[in-house]
């Protein structure tokens, strides 16, 4: 199994439209899926999906449309669906920036997609966004809650994220 392709990815900048059609499309998925995510329970605790297509962005679109579907996606998920809750927003908001930043950079700079850079990425955003929630809210349990029980998202996040990420790229 081939597990890198090197690839045609983007580094779009704020003033062309397809930065806007891409990470409108990404926020509008990353709306979809953890509603379908939150009909399990526990659902979106365990497969944390709010951050999937911003890696996808991020990757695909470069750091900008990333930054722009990591802000936007849980700002328009709480707007709608009260979820994620208040009291989270902050967390959630810094670790999809992180992740848009760091996706961003690690594909401009590799110009490639593998499944190791991936995770690199998704540990950095989720470690670095550990680090902010246990400063933030003073509680060690509450920050490593996504590595207590979302390690199944983020195996989906570097799995499914190369599957979506391999097949965009060819297109």
């Amino acid at each position: 199994m081939e597990t890198e392709s090197t690839i045609r990815l983007y580094s779009l900048d704020y003033g062309r439209a397809k930065t806007y059609a891409a990470a409108g499309l990404c926020v509008a998925a990353n709306v979809v899926v953890p509603q379908l995510c939150h009909l399990v329970p526990g659902g979106g605790a365990v497969l944390l999906p709010i951050y999937f297509f911003t890696l996808v962005a991020a990757v695909k679109y470069g750091w900008r449309a990333g930054l722009l579907t990591a802000v936007a996606s849980p700002l328009v998920n709480a707007l709608l669906f009260a979820m994620p809750a208040v009291a989270v927003l902050p967390a959630i908001l810094v670790k999809s920036v992180v992740l848009a930043l760091v996706a961003g950079y690690a594909a401009q700079r590799l110009r490639s997609v593998s499944i190791p850079m991936l995770a690199g990425v998704v540990l950095a955003y989720q470690f670095a966004g550990t680090l902010f929630e246990w400063a933030f809210t003073g509680s060690f349990h509450a920050a490593v809650q996504d590595f207590r029980m979302g390690i199944p998202g983020m195996l989906l996040q570097v799995a499914g994220g190369w599957a979506v990420l391999r097949y965009l790229l060819r297109k």
